[in-house]
């Protein structure tokens, strides 16, 4: 059998192995800190009430038979294990046990995704889950990295960016028009500081971004399977385009994640360009790969060409699906995002009155979402608020909230310290308010006139009552 490895992506290996170890240890974090009070056992959608309707092959998970203490556990181990690879320790292990580490750091973090219900149902979920057991198979540095997982990382990459350059294409008219940008930095689920600034850009700079955008999404990606250099040239121009992304708004990890994909296109002859050649030699990856070894990577990559054939077609219908063909063990998807750009932004606010003879309404401040208008919109990205996500969705699709927001108000109005540690601000310092209502509201981004005049980043506008007013039973 010939030898599989190719030494000639070290550094693609390390940086790919290393920037996912990075993303998994970010994850166990909003573990640690968001999983009960959103699914835990007493959570606003509680995982055993999930698992009793579910099958378990339809959500393998080490946490079917979920407890708290147990999730907490399996989220400490995670983080250690992202960690430790993070620092390199994984790099010192042998090829089976680079294989346990990295294997049981994926069967981790799908336990979690698998019974997170509607927390965990964002397409960087899946591309985390995706990437981090290709990873798994990349090997250690003393051995070179097998060339078919690399491909098979490159194909990731692939079906990321084409799959949402075509959901754009077929999806909203204002992709076809050239003006989806004209609203999608203000509208977009959580801006960034740099948003506003974005959103003013002149209107024909719009035009330039989203064809820009157009041509990274739908030509750009079959450079990646040219020869060397233009595959290395068309990663550095979706790397580019990711970063214009991160600059401009905050999409948890999804960004970063492809960013970390493009650099497995790129080999250590393109790296010697902008690396001293001692870093590009002390990524290693000079050994001939070991014959089993070889033959897992086979295996590997006849398991990942089958379970593409969905997306592939998936893709090649005009009906396509965005974030579709999602398998129990998350392998084998088509991705995509914002084939809809909305046209106006509409914010839940939360409130409180402290008394009965209180005569204002007082604001819950969540982290990342707009509230008062004379904050600037924080960079959290690549950490990924969950909380702050989910009620993006409420304006538009008000039926996704029907059980779990009545239940946020309950948890407010007692006042629940986990529930309240996913805010920014408690108007109320910890105490119980006497009750509690959802408002509409409104926002868009001051022009440069208001802003001078006012101080504020963002008008609002009154929409009227969400939810009417609810006090503690």
């Amino acid at each position: 059998m010939p030898d599989l490895g190719d030494p000639s992506y070290a550094v693609a290996r390390w940086l790919v192995a290393h920037l996912v170890a990075l993303v998994y240890g970010l994850g166990f974090l909003v573990v640690l800190t968001q999983f009960r009070p959103l699914a835990g056992e007493h959570g606003l959608t509680p995982a055993p009430e999930l698992i009793a309707r579910s099958r378990f092959r339809d959500r393998p998970s080490l946490l079917w038979w979920y407890s708290d203490r147990r999730a907490v556990a399996l989220a400490v181990v995670g983080l250690v294990l992202a960690v430790g690879a993070l620092v390199g320790v994984a790099d010192l292990l042998p090829i089976g046990g680079w294989l346990a580490w990295w294997g049981v750091l994926w069967v981790l973090y799908l336990s979690f995704v698998n019974v997170g219900g509607l927390w965990y149902g964002y397409g960087w979920e899946t591309l985390l889950l995706e990437a981090g057991f290709l990873v798994t198979f990349l090997g250690p540095p003393s051995v070179a990295p097998p060339a078919p997982i690399l491909w098979l990382l490159v194909w990731l990459l692939f079906r990321v960016e084409f799959g949402a350059g075509l959901i754009k294409m077929r999806g909203d008219s204002c992709w076809r028009d050239l003006t989806c940008l004209d609203y999608h930095h203000e509208t977009q689920p959580l801006p960034g500081p740099t948003s506003r600034w974005f959103h003013h850009l002149p209107a024909p700079l719009h035009r330039v971004e989203t064809a820009a955008n157009h041509v990274v999404q739908l030509v750009v990606p079959f450079g990646l399977f040219a020869p060397q250099p233009v595959a290395s040239i068309a990663a550095a121009l979706v790397v580019v385009t990711q970063a214009w992304l991160v600059a401009s708004g905050n999409f948890a990890w999804l960004n970063l994640l492809t960013i970390v994909l493009a650099l497995s296109a790129v080999d250590d002859g393109s790296w010697a360009h902008v690396l001293p050649s001692s870093w590009i030699a002390a990524a290693g990856g000079q050994a001939p790969l070991p014959t089993w070894f070889g033959v897992v990577a086979l295996v590997v990559t006849a398991l990942m060409a089958v379970l593409s054939i969905w997306p592939v077609m998936n893709m090649l219908r005009p009906g396509q699906l965005m974030n579709a063909g999602i398998t129990p063990v998350h392998l084998g998807n088509t991705y995509g995002a914002f084939g809809t750009v909305t046209r106006h932004r509409d914010e839940v606010i939360i409130e409180g009155l402290e008394s009965a003879d209180d005569a204002g309404w007082r604001a819950y401040e969540l982290p990342a979402k707009p509230g008062d208008p004379f904050r600037r919109p924080p960079q959290l990205a690549p950490y990924h608020r969950r909380l702050d996500w989910q009620l993006w969705f409420v304006p538009l699709i008000p039926s996704t909230a029907r059980v779990w927001l009545p239940r946020l108000l309950d948890r407010l109005l007692a006042a629940d310290p986990r529930i309240l540690a996913l805010f920014r601000v408690d108007p109320f310092d910890g105490r119980p308010p006497r009750a509690v209502r959802v408002r509409l509201v409104r926002y868009r981004f001051t022009t440069r006139a208001e802003r001078r005049e006012t101080g504020a980043f963002w008008h609002t506008e009154d929409r009227g009552v969400l939810l009417p007013a609810r006090t503690a039973r």
